[in-house]
């Protein structure tokens, strides 16, 4: 089994007004429940959007330093992860698939390196 990291941009999300926002609430903890159900469910969240609640920590310099902010300056910033772990990438993309309908947003899907520090597979 490979586990997957399924994800979106914020900036993906579109603009939607709050009705729209709560409609997509429950097919996205349908979604949550049947990954559960399926034993495939590893991780599912949103981030907070501000940014200025994002920090950053750096040790490249030989010194760790922590910084307020983000660490690049980008226009586009992850809004939110799900991890699964699959049998493969059809199985991956299934699930992925299940995200976006239920979001309303795209997903991309990267499967992790096998034997990761962390990982359950191994």
């Amino acid at each position: 089994m490979t586990e997957y990291l399924i994800y979106f941009n914020q900036q993906w999300v579109g603009d939607h007004d709050e009705e729209w926002f709560r409609g997509r609430g429950p097919l996205a903890r349908a979604v949550v429940d049947e990954m559960k159900a399926a034993g495939v469910l590893r991780y599912a969240g949103g981030l907070e959007e501000e940014l200025d609640l994002a920090f950053s920590a750096d040790a490249t310099s030989g010194e760790l330093t922590f910084t307020d902010g983000p660490f690049a300056e980008t226009k586009e910033y992850l809004g939110g992860l799900t991890i699964v772990e699959a049998p493969d990438d059809q199985a991956a993309r299934v699930w992925a698939g299940k995200i976006a309908e239920a979001c309303g947003w795209p997903q991309e899907v990267r499967p992790f390196k096998p034997g990761s520090p962390g990982s359950t597979t191994g």
